[in-house]
């Protein structure tokens, strides 16, 4: 058994417990309390002085799937070949021993939604992993956790370049639903057939993984920025009856009165760095609290390696300075991603039952000059200053 003691912890979802102590055994959170016993035997930290957090999370990034340092021989995030791969999944171009997981996690970052990039209408299927370990297979949490899809530049782009279908927003909204309606048929065709198998339609690989959309097991994971981009992604959405979350949501803050009568959760970001295109010339730090504000569950994105993932606290901070509330962007890098992704019964806050994802911190992690002094995930520690 471990103790963690005397530091002030951030359960995130219950009180902040100035002066306390987290029980830890078997890779799970067993106690936490201002007045809980140790053990005798027990390994003790002594945390006196630091702040005790759940690991952060980022619900949408490319973690191993850019890899650092390299070009096209490390690039996996995106199959420029085809604009509809619903097929493609992360775990098979995701690289655990990339500098960027063991940076992620030394941030204080013990969790992530990664997956492919926006180059393709239809992506393919994102998973939710730890930021620890040398086999992706055993570094899963969930898989898969969303099918990924994107609107308004990036596929037009891709593909005008092909002069190849889309080349127009009207272009990659007809091949979303051609997909949905496609697989929509084939899903009734397979529940006709029941047990007859002479009567069901012939294996394919697209259609079949769009099933779980369809069925209401994972969402679909839109890249929208513009706010006409993120009202196309929720019409289709309603037409098909499927869940969906607003990834990027830029100019959010223009509808956020329009997102919030939808009730469906938004992943701001990246806020930080140049305009490199059009789709986002409103991007603000503002976003992510005036859709918090409105009722909306937010989620901070660094969109990695867009910006590095390690960061995502200080973007946080940053939507703070911007108007956020503390508290607020402490649940957007912690258990809403955990919610949105559908992890939350695994990680998220500090709580009995729930892994020991656990970041301790020398000052307030929204602070640039703040470092992590302990990270522990499955109760182990992965890294100690």
């Amino acid at each position: 058994m471990l103790a963690i003691k005397n530091g002030k912890i951030f359960t995130v979802t219950g009180p902040v417990i100035e002066k306390g102590t987290i029980l830890v055994e078997n890779g799970k959170i067993v106690e936490v309390g201002e007045n809980v016993s140790v053990p005798a035997g027990a390994e003790v930290v002594d945390a006196s002085g630091k702040l005790i957090f759940p690991g952060f999370i980022d619900a949408h990034c490319h973690l191993g799937m850019w890899e650092t340092a390299i070009g096209f021989e490390g690039d996996d995030g995106n199959e420029m070949t085809d604009p509809v791969t619903p097929h493609l999944r992360a775990i098979d171009g995701f690289n655990p021993l990339d500098d960027t997981v063991r940076e992620a996690r030394e941030g204080g970052v013990t969790a992530c939604a990664t997956g492919p990039g926006s180059a393709n209408v239809i992506g393919g299927t994102f998973m939710a992993i730890k930021t620890v370990g040398d086999r992706v297979d055993d570094m899963v949490i969930k898989d898969p956790v969303a099918m990924k899809i994107a609107f308004g530049e990036n596929p037009k782009r891709v593909y005008n370049s092909k002069n190849k279908m889309p080349m127009t927003r009207m272009g990659t909204a007809a091949l979303l639903r051609e997909a949905l309606s496609k697989a929509k048929r084939y899903k009734e065709q397979i529940e006709r057939a029941g047990d007859d198998l002479s009567k069901f339609p012939a294996f394919d690989a697209k259609l079949e993984a769009l099933l779980p959309v369809l069925r209401g097991e994972i969402p679909l994971k839109a890249h929208a920025h513009r706010a006409d981009d993120i009202f196309t992604a929720l019409r289709i959405a309603k037409e098909f009856g499927v869940k969906i979350t607003l990834d990027h949501c830029t100019e959010g803050h223009l509808i956020a009165g329009h997102i919030a009568k939808e009730g469906v959760p938004a992943i701001v970001g990246p806020s930080f760095g140049h305009k490199t295109k059009f789709e986002l010339k409103n991007k603000t730090f503002e976003t992510p609290g005036i859709l918090a504000r409105a009722g909306i569950k937010v989620a901070i994105t660094t969109d990695s390696p867009v910006v590095p993932l390690e960061t995502l606290p200080l973007m946080a901070g940053f939507a703070v300075k911007s108007g956020m509330d503390p508290e607020a962007a402490l649940k957007a890098i912690t258990i809403n991603p955990a919610e949105i992704i559908g992890i939350q019964d695994r990680v998220g806050s500090l709580e009995p039952g729930k892994d020991a994802d656990i970041a301790i911190f020398e000052g307030h992690p929204f602070e640039i000059a703040s470092k992590a002094w302990m990270v522990l995930i499955d109760g182990k520690v992965v890294f100690k200053r």
